[in-house]
């Protein structure tokens, strides 16, 4: 399959071909075809390119905030289910190469397989083309989710915000109270959350940090409303 349409989305960086295609090589398939070099060690570099670049951008775009607050942000844009939505909006999963087993359990939509590509290619570009090229492709892909997770507020991490609002009020921590119904390959969870004396929310998600999350922001609005005067940007 061609790679022009991925390397346009990327913005065309200076990208060695045999780079690209080991980046895409997933462990899988290299196993399934005589041991072929993996991706996993261009994953592990790209990690690092990732994270520097996010957390410079970060460090001088917000200068008032807090080493807390910008790990924060940091973690909403780094973490595998954002990295798979980047990996969506290039199309990335189609020029996977995949094992068979892989290939048929779905793996071209995985957030696992697609975080740990993007991962690959960021550390082919900077292999390729230095630290330059590796910080153009990141900006060119992640600034928009910066600007998003930026501006979310308590909602950027419910759990933490609620966690905090609750030893504000001297309410203790907040406990979880988590469900499931279905099989387990399509489980659903439902999570209560118990603060003081008082259970809120009704957070569902396919998975019980989903769930808890929805369940905080529950909580989080209810007081919020009842404590109006504790409820800031915790900078």
């Amino acid at each position: 399959m061609s790679t022009q349409a991925l390397r346009e989305a990327l913005g065309n960086p200076t990208l060695e071909p045999e780079l690209l295609e080991r980046a895409l090589t997933h462990r899988s398939y290299a196993y399934e075809n005589g041991g072929l070099p993996t991706n996993e060690r261009l994953e592990f570099l790209g990690d690092s390119v990732l994270g520097v670049v996010v957390t410079e951008t970060l460090y001088t775009t917000h200068p008032d905030l807090s080493e807390g607050r910008l790990a924060k942000l940091r973690a909403a844009v780094v973490n595998a289910r954002a990295l798979a939505d980047v990996a969506r909006g290039i199309d990335l999963g189609q020029h996977i190469k995949l094992g068979r087993g892989e290939e048929t359990t779905g793996g071209r939509e995985k957030a696992s397989i697609l975080s740990d590509t993007v991962e690959a290619l960021i550390g082919a570009i900077h292999m390729s083309g230095g630290i330059e090229a590796s910080s153009r492709v990141v900006h060119r892909l992640f600034d928009d989710m910066m600007v998003t997770a930026a501006s979310m507020g308590a909602g950027l991490d419910w759990k933490t915000s609620l966690q905090e609002l609750s030893a504000t009020l001297g309410l203790g921590v907040p406990e979880y109270v988590i469900e499931d119904d279905g099989p387990d390959h399509m489980k659903s969870f439902v999570a209560r959350v118990r603060v003081g004396d008082t259970l809120y929310g009704h957070g569902t998600g396919g998975s019980k940090k989903q769930a808890e999350q929805g369940a905080a922001e529950t909580a989080y609005g209810e007081l919020s409303k009842l404590h109006p005067e504790l409820v800031f940007d915790r900078s």
